[in-house]
C-alpha cells in the first residue's frame, strides 16, 4: 500500500480532486485497477506496486491542476490515458503539432503521436484498431491542420452506407441528407475542430464535401484530404475505387476496425485486403492501434480487452 498527503489541508482542491460524490477517484480505480481510501488529506491506495505507483502519480498531477480552478472529467480521463500510455513505453515520441481552433491538441499516447506523424508524412495513410483510439478524429484533426496551412484546397468526406447490425430502410431526403446520419462522427469533429459557422461557410463553399462511396467511380481528387470512415464496411473492389481516386496534391487517411464489420456474412473486407495488398508498398503508413490507446472512459478499454480475450 502506498499513500500520499496534501497539506496544508485546502478543501476547494480536496473536494475539486475527489470529484462529486467521488467520481474522479472512482475513474482512478476503474483504470488503474486500485482502490483508493480517504482521510481528509490523506490518501491510501492499494493495488499491485505499479499501480499503487501510477494511481499515486495520478492524485499528485490532478491535485496540481486544482490550483485556481475546477478539474475536469474529461481531464482526468485523458490524464490517466496519457500516464497509462507513458508508464508502458520506454520513450515519448515527439508530439506533432497540429493548427486547429484547440491549441493543446496532441497524441494522447505514443502510438496517436506516430499516426499523426505517418499522416503528416504519407500521402496514403491507414488507421485501424478498436473504437475510442482516436482513428477518426486524429485524421480529421489533420485534415483541418492542413486546409489551414492551405496544404490542401478541400476536406473530402466519404464513408459507406452500411448499418451496424440493423436495417433502417428508406431515408428521406436528397444524396447528402440520406448519407448524412452515416458522416456524423465526422461532422461531430469538425465543429469541435472548427466550429460551426466555419464549418457551414466551408460546406457552402464547397471546401467541404461529402462523397458518398457509391458515386465516387470515375472521379480524380485533387488537392484534397480525403478520408474514408469505417473502412472494413467497404468491399474489395470499393477499397481498391477508393484508392485509385486520388489526384495530383491529395492525401488520403482511411480509418477502421475489422472487429466491427457490417457487411453481409461471407462477403470480404475491402480493408482487410488492403492491408495484405499494400502493406509493403512505399508510400503508404499503417498505424494499428491497441485497447491502450483508448481514449474515452475508462471502461471502454475494459470492455476491449474482455471482447477480445473472449474471442481468442
Amino acid at each position: 500500500m502506498k499513500s500520499v498527503s496534501f497539506t496544508p489541508a485546502d478543501n476547494r482542491r480536496l473536494s475539486s480532486l475527489c470529484g462529486t460524490l467521488d467520481e474522479n477517484l472512482r475513474q482512478i480505480e476503474v483504470a488503474l485497477s486500485v482502490s483508493i481510501s480517504r482521510r481528509g488529506e490523506h490518501f491510501s491506495v492499494n493495488g499491485e506496486e505499479e499501480r499503487e505507483r501510477l494511481a499515486i502519480s495520478a492524485l499528485e498531477r490532478f491535485y496540481a491542476l486544482t490550483h485556481g480552478r475546477e478539474l475536469d472529467i474529461e481531464e482526468v480521463q485523458l490524464g490517466l490515458v496519457e500516464l497509462t500510455a507513458r508508464g508502458k513505453s520506454v520513450e515519448s515520441p515527439e508530439m506533432p503539432v497540429l493548427l486547429t481552433r484547440k491549441a493543446n491538441l496532441h497524441g494522447r499516447t505514443p502510438r496517436q503521436a506516430e499516426y499523426i506523424s505517418k499522416i503528416q508524412g504519407h500521402d496514403i495513410s491507414f488507421g485501424i484498431g478498436p473504437a475510442g483510439t482516436g482513428k477518426t478524429y486524429l485524421a480529421v484533426a489533420a485534415a483541418v491542420d492542413a486546409i489551414e496551412r492551405e496544404w490542401v484546397r478541400r476536406i473530402v468526406l466519404v464513408r459507406p452506407a452500411v448499418e451496424a447490425g440493423e436495417r433502417l430502410g428508406f431515408l428521406p431526403g436528397d444524396m447528402v441528407q440520406k448519407v448524412d446520419p452515416y458522416l456524423r462522427p465526422l461532422y461531430d469533429a469538425l465543429y469541435d475542430l472548427m466550429g460551426f459557422d466555419r464549418v457551414g461557410k466551408l460546406f457552402e463553399s464547397g471546401a467541404i464535401e461529402v462523397a458518398p462511396l457509391a458515386y465516387m467511380r470515375g472521379r480524380t481528387l485533387n488537392h484534397s484530404f480525403i478520408i474514408l470512415d469505417e473502412a472494413q464496411n467497404t468491399t474489395p473492389e470499393q477499397m481498391k475505387m477508393f484508392l485509385t481516386r486520388m489526384g495530383f496534391g491529395s492525401r488520403a487517411v482511411i480509418t477502421g476496425d475489422i472487429t466491427q464489420i457490417d457487411l453481409a456474412k461471407g462477403q470480404k473486407s475491402g480493408l482487410n485486403e488492403a492491408v495484405a495488398v499494400l502493406r509493403k508498398v512505399p508510400g503508404i503508413s499503417f498505424t494499428f492501434f491497441q485497447s491502450e490507446d483508448v481514449v474515452r472512459h475508462p471502461l471502454v478499454q475494459l470492455i476491449v480487452n474482455a471482447y477480445q480475450s473472449y474471442e481468442k
